[in-house]
């Protein structure tokens, strides 16, 4: 009767050494991870990964997240987190997207972006939607370095300065400017009113960027003013004395010696 290969000592060494070569594999990748074997992260309930136009995208649309997800591929070059109970980005909250191009956070609630909520994506974003939420300002420094196309529309803006050097820093995305509104935290004569037509004949900054050049051109207006002023009393004095010296020498005539002529002398020429 025959034996079966795998009960033949001699024929059962290369079997153990593919099984050793194993666990020495599973022993490189556990020590190459930091000491955990890598397992993928399923998405949040309601998020999806696809490949739209050969890109790869991260859908989280109409998912009820109150904060940004994780889990995201760092692969992810557009991130949908539209329609959502997003209320605030946190510093560096987009960092580990190295790739990302296109951000949408529209339709949230947001009111509050950090000074850094854009950190990382300085080189590789390009639009960037943050219509119909709740922003009345935000972080001049948020878009500092960032190249990118922006739709601010529908939000209750304030209307102040900080907004001013924002849209100084940012492109508008096509069609998108006349959303800008002033809402109901901007001054009394502004709410309600479109703010690129104010921002356009209105330094808001003060001393602040802009701010600086109209107090150079009123102290300049002041000054050109103070020396007409002068010029003009200057005429006005010079003027005025020249009328004085005119009248004087006829208030003031010289009174002539008369010479009296000796008699014999006219009674000789008679």
């Amino acid at each position: 009767m025959a034996v079966p290969w795998s009960s033949t000592p001699g024929q059962c060494q290369p079997v153990a050494m593919l099984q050793s070569a194993g666990h020495l594999l599973s022993l490189l990748l556990v020590i190459g991870t930091g000491g955990s074997m890598p397992s993928p992260r399923a998405p949040p309930q309601g998020c999806y990964v696809a490949e739209e136009a050969g890109e790869r995208t991260f859908r989280c649309s109409q998912a009820g997240l109150s904060s940004v997800p994780t889990g995201i591929p760092n692969d992810t070059r557009k991130l949908y987190l539209d329609a959502n109970q997003l209320a605030s980005v946190p510093a560096g909250a987009f960092q580990h997207l190295p790739v990302l191009e296109e951000l949408d956070l529209s339709h949230n609630v947001l009111a509050h972006l950090s000074g850094a909520a854009f950190q990382g994506l300085e080189g590789t974003l390009h639009h960037l939607d943050l219509s119909a939420n709740q922003l009345a300002s935000v972080p001049v420094g948020a878009f500092v370095g960032l190249q990118i196309q922006v739709n601010l529309s529908s939000n209750p803006w304030r209307c102040d300065c900080a907004l001013q050097e924002v849209l100084r820093q940012v492109r508008l995305a096509p069609g998108t400017g006349t959303g800008i509104v002033c809402g109901p935290g901007a001054r009394p004569d502004l709410v309600g009113q479109e703010f690129l037509p104010l921002a356009g004949e209105e330094e808001l900054c003060g001393a602040g960027r802009g701010g600086a050049r109209r107090s150079t051109d009123v102290a300049l207006l002041v000054t050109m003013g103070g020396w007409l002023a002068l010029v003009v009393a200057y005429l006005v004095h010079y003027m005025w004395q020249n009328r004085e010296e005119t009248r004087r020498p006829l208030k003031q005539a010289p009174v002539l010696p008369v010479c009296s002529e000796d008699p014999s002398t006219l009674s000789t020429v008679v």
